[in-house]
């Protein structure tokens, strides 16, 4: 039987691969899969119920940038919603140079590792929607881009799958995967569970990428 399924991805951590203050330690490219946009419509229905009661909201949920306050009715309304939550944990002072100095190249391997695990969970015939969240300026994010599609045409050829590319402020299901992904970021930075609490029965993988490698380059 043909099943539909939406993938939205986001990435938590930065390019800036050095040891200078504001440089994260990882890059974690986080998805959130699920059969249902219902969830999207219910973050939809908490902006406008914010704005009624007058709380001060950006264009879209960032979990960066919003208030504990927000951040906690944000999670309240992710945690019924049956959807699953992947991660893939890049410890960025373990990549080799050449994905140093081509971030491009870096962001094709973070979406290839986890597209290829993700992958087997999206059956032969399947319809997939597979949704990235779109960074950097134009140039670059072409590049991204570029490399995003790529890799889906790799590893899920076997389903009927079309990718886009968004800004995280057009689907409110980006939104939901930048909150897991700042959740489950907040975990591996900062050994602060609060948030990763509160989604942990809705994550079924973090793969650490270089988990096996005790080298250094920087």
């Amino acid at each position: 039987m043909e099943t539909v399924v939406y993938i939205f991805g986001d990435e938590s951590g930065n390019f800036d691969f050095s040891q200078k203050r504001g440089a994260s330690r990882y890059f974690i490219l986080t998805t959130v899969m699920m059969k249902s946009c219902a969830v999207g419509d219910a973050l939809l229905q908490l902006r406008r119920e914010l704005a009624w009661k007058d709380v001060l909201l950006t264009e879209q949920f960032h979990a960066a940038s919003d208030r504990q306050a927000v951040r906690d009715q944000v999670f309240n309304c992710l945690a019924p919603f049956n959807f699953r939550v992947d991660a893939t944990i890049l410890e960025k002072r373990k990549a080799i140079e050449r994905y140093q100095t081509d971030v491009s190249q870096f962001y094709r391997l973070a979406w290839w590792l986890h597209l290829k695990y993700l992958g087997q969970s999206i059956h032969d015939g399947d319809k997939a929607l597979i949704v990235a969240a779109s960074l950097g300026e134009k140039r670059k994010r072409q590049a991204f881009s570029d490399a995003f599609n790529d890799v889906a045409r790799q590893t899920v050829s076997h389903a009927d799958f079309h990718t886009a590319f968004w800004h995280d402020a057009t689907d409110p299901c980006l939104q939901v995967a930048d909150y897991c992904g700042w959740a489950i970021q907040r975990k591996w930075e900062s050994h602060d569970d609060r948030s990763y609490a509160l989604i942990e029965h809705q994550i079924t993988s973090e793969f650490d990428a270089f988990q096996r490698s005790a080298h250094y380059y920087y």
